[in-house]
C-alpha cells in the first residue's frame, strides 16, 4: 500500500495530548462503571423491526428485548478494535492510544440508529452475524474500525472506498500509521486448538484475512507482534521492466500482467519457492532471469519489519476483577 508521508511534527500534531486521553480515559473509565447498573440502549433496526440492543463494542451488541432477547451479535464486514484494554499498536500510536479509539467506536455505535439485516446463522462463538451497511460505513468511514472479511476474498467495494478515504485523511486509527496488516486476534497454542492454533491478520489494503498458524505459548500480557516484508518498490519496477525485455522471455511474457511480475520477483528475495506461473513450463526461464536480476543487485533487498502488535491475554483474563494486570 502507498502511504503518505507526513512530517513527524505534523504526527504529533495529530496525536491526542496527553491530558486528553487522560481526561477521555477517565470518563471513559467511569462510564464503564455506570453498565453495571444502567444499560445504554440503542435503537436498530433488527430484519425490519425496531428493537433496543446494548452496544458493548463498535461491532457487537446484545438484544434487550423481543423474540431474539438476549442473543449477542456481531456485525459482519468490518471490525473495530478490542476494548477490554489497550492491546493494540502500530506506527506511532501507543497501546492507549488506540483503546481510546476502541471505546470511540464504542460510542459512535450507541449514539446512532441502524440498520441491520441477517438470515439468523451464527458465529463460531454463538453469536448471530448482522450485516449493517449504515453502521458499517459509519464506523470506517470515521476510522474507529477497517473493513474485514474472515476469508481470502476482499471486503466490499463500498467499505473499501470509504477505507481509502479514512486513510487518505489520516482518520481515526489511521492517524498516526497504517500498517500492511492488522492483528485482530491471538491464542496460545495451550488453549486447546487440537494443533491448528492461528493469529488472526487482516490486509488494510482490501480487508481480507490471513490465518498466522503456529505453536506458540505465549505468556499473559507478552506483546505478540506481526512482521511484514518491505521491497525496494523502485528496483521491482526495474526488474519487471526487464524481464519484458529478455529475448529469452519474449514468447510468453506478455501473458503475466505487471503484478503478476512483481509477486514473482519478490518471490526470488524471500525463502518461498517461486509460485504464479500461468504455465509450469515458464518455470526454468523465468527462474533463470529472475536469479540473474537478483544476483546482479538489480531488485534490491528485502526487509522483514515489525508490521503490527497485540498484547495476549486468555479471554478469561479479560474482564472482571481478576483481570490481567496490563488491561488496568
Amino acid at each position: 500500500m502507498q502511504r503518505v508521508q507526513q512530517p513527524r511534527a505534523h504526527l504529533r500534531a495529530l496525536r491526542p495530548a496527553a491530558s486528553s486521553v487522560g481526561v477521555l480515559l477517565i470518563g471513559l473509565i467511569a462510564l464503564a462503571g455506570q453498565e453495571a447498573s444502567a444499560v445504554p440502549a440503542t435503537k436498530v433496526f433488527l430484519n425490519g423491526r425496531a428493537t433496543p440492543v446494548f452496544f458493548s463494542d463498535g461491532d457487537s451488541f446484545r438484544v434487550l428485548s423481543g423474540s431474539l432477547a438476549g442473543t449477542g451479535a456481531r456485525m459482519a464486514g468490518f471490525n473495530s478494535l478490542e476494548s477490554f484494554g489497550p492491546v493494540h499498536q502500530w506506527g506511532a500510536w501507543t497501546a492507549k492510544e488506540l483503546y481510546v479509539t476502541a471505546k470511540q467506536a464504542t460510542l459512535n455505535a450507541r449514539r446512532g440508529i441502524w440498520h441491520c439485516k441477517s438470515d439468523l446463522s451464527r458465529d463460531g462463538y454463538g453469536r448471530i452475524l448482522w450485516n449493517c451497511p449504515d453502521l458499517s460505513e459509519s464506523q470506517i468511514r470515521h476510522g474507529f474500525a477497517h473493513a474485514m472479511t474472515v476469508t481470502s476474498a476482499p471486503a466490499e467495494a463500498s467499505l473499501l472506498r470509504a477505507q481509502r478515504k479514512a486513510q487518505q485523511e489520516r482518520r481515526g486509527i489511521w492517524a498516526l500509521g497504517i500498517p500492511d496488516y492488522i492483528l485482530t486476534s491471538n491464542h496460545s497454542n495451550d488453549e486447546g486448538y487440537d494443533g491448528k492454533t492461528y493469529n488472526r491478520l487482516v490486509s488494510t489494503r482490501d480487508g481480507h484475512s490471513q490465518k498466522w498458524y503456529h505453536s506458540e505459548i505465549y505468556k499473559e500480557c507478552e506483546n505478540v507482534c506481526g512482521k511484514t516484508t518491505r521491497y525496494d518498490e523502485a528496483k521491482l519496477q526495474e526488474g519487471m521492466l526487464a524481464l519484458r525485455q529478455e529475448a529469452a522471455l519474449a514468447a510468453f511474457i506478455g501473458r503475466y500482467s505487471d503484478g503478476q511480475l512483481r509477486g514473482l520477483l519478490r518471490t526470488a528475495l524471500v525463502p518461498e519457492p517461486l509460485g504464479g506461473l500461468l504455465d509450469e513450463a515458464h518455470r526454468q526461464p523465468l527462474t533463470a532471469a529472475i536469479a540473474a536480476l537478483r544476483d546482479a543487485g538489480a531488485l534490491g533487498t528485502a526487509q522483514q519489519v515489525v508490521d503490527s502488535c497485540m498484547i495476549y491475554v486468555a479471554f478469561k483474563r479479560r474482564y472482571g476483577k481478576g483481570s490481567a494486570a496490563c488491561l488496568h
